[in-house]
């Protein structure tokens, strides 16, 4: 596992997946599943993997994070940086700090809490678990009001911030004067595009991006690196044709669930079984398994054929 500091260079040159956490039938989270999920990245040329909401860290026992940060720290392959996730709560952050200072991550990203909060109190939170984790925060921006532009600045001017993902929903992507504030403030080429590739070429190509995120790359490890690598060469056209393969399943994670169709669909493409998901969400409708199998699986093979 690498433990440099993440950097644009990373950004540029790998997707950073957000993988589901996959768990045996009794609950547990399996060593040899995740294991199985790390390696079809990887083998796809995936270098940055994010464990948050997809991984449903937002619901992980305080028991278990010890041990998740030492599983990731030993399946992740020489050239792998990994991003663990803290929060979404203040006193969750604190707590699972001590338990990031005992391992090596160089950088961990505060998952986002709604409600019961102001951007100034966001600010001061995350000052307070880096300095207690002693690592910079990737900032999480996934909805309006949460953290404004300024006080993300504020963060990076002081050194403690690794990168911003950069997730709020729009209609149109290319009209969003909330980035266009962000990244009139800090170094483009820190924030990532969050929401999968369907916004990606677009935050790349009109704010100048650093890179995105991906649920979906849990499938298709070559097609979204190509995305990543045609938008970086220009060839716009190239990029939205890949982007299309990835509608289909898209579509469907954004009419059911994103983080419950995609543990559907890295079990259902066979690339590992992901097992039940942890309370308070549940996997998906019985109706729901051979539509979002399907379309993993038609993904997985445009990503064989690539």
């Amino acid at each position: 596992m690498i433990t440099a500091p993440l950097s644009p260079d990373h950004l540029a040159r790998s997707v950073m997946a957000v993988p589901p956490l996959a768990r045996s039938t009794d609950g547990a989270i399996s060593e040899p599943e995740n294991e199985r999920i790390i390696r079809h990245l990887e083998n796809g040329g995936v270098e940055l993997l994010l464990y948050g909401g997809n991984a449903n860290l937002y619901h992980l026992p305080l028991s278990e994070y010890d041990g998740l940060l030492a599983l990731l720290s030993r399946l992740a392959g020489p050239r792998t940086l990994v991003v663990p996730s803290a929060g979404p709560t203040y006193g969750l952050l604190l707590e699972q700090a001590r338990v990031v200072r005992r391992h090596a991550f160089p950088t961990v990203m505060v998952l986002p809490q709604q409600g019961i909060t102001t951007s100034r109190g966001v600010a001061d939170g995350i000052r307070r678990f880096v300095d207690a984790a002693g690592v910079p925060a990737l900032v999480y921006v996934k909805h309006d009001g949460f953290i404004e532009p300024e006080d993300v600045a504020d963060l990076d001017r002081d050194g403690l911030i690794s990168a911003i993902k950069y997730a709020t929903v729009r209609s149109d992507p290319a009209d969003d004067p909330y980035l266009r504030r962000l990244v009139a403030l800090v170094d483009p080429r820190k924030i990532i595009s969050g929401i999968g590739e369907q916004p990606a070429i677009e935050h790349l190509r009109g704010f100048g991006l650093g890179g995105f995120t991906s649920g979906c790359v849990c499938v298709a490890p070559r097609l979204s690196q190509a995305l990543l690598a045609a938008v970086r060469r220009g060839d716009y056209a190239e990029a939205e044709r890949i982007r299309e393969l990835f509608r289909p399943l898209e579509d469907l994670r954004n009419a059911i669930n994103p983080i419950r169709v995609l543990h559907q669909a890295v079990a259902g493409a066979g690339i590992a079984a992901t097992g039940p998901l942890l309370p308070l969400l549940t996997t998906v409708e019985p109706e729901h398994v051979a539509p979002i199998t399907a379309a993993a699986l038609a993904l997985l093979a445009a990503d064989r054929a690539a």
